[in-house]
């Protein structure tokens, strides 16, 4: 589920207070066909906050979902920070730039 956690107009996702009931409504309603893994977001260059607005919003999926925090992935950092999302509690980063 893509979280928006900077409230920038060029970028999208849920607000991180809709997490858990979007993650919710997942879980009890697609069934077979989706299967809820974590979330994610693209935080605003410079603002390592993003991250933690994810992590906050990854606790209250957890809490809603009885599931244990680590059961639910966090996709956070980009070329640029992925270092800093790391720290912060990222299980998966995308630094297709630093490659390419």
């Amino acid at each position: 589920v893509q979280v928006d956690t900077s409230g920038e107009v060029t970028k999208n996702g849920v607000p991180p207070e809709e997490a858990p009931a979007v993650a919710e409504h997942i879980v009890a309603a697609c069934g077979p066909s989706l299967r809820f893994a974590g979330l994610m977001t693209i935080g605003a260059p410079d603002d390592a906050r993003c991250f933690d607005v994810l992590v906050a919003a990854r606790d209250a999926v957890s809490q809603r979902l009885a599931l244990p925090a680590e059961q639910i992935a966090l996709s956070m950092g980009m070329s640029g920070d992925f270092e800093e999302a790391i720290r912060r509690g990222s299980t998966s980063v995308r630094v297709g730039s630093s490659i390419f």
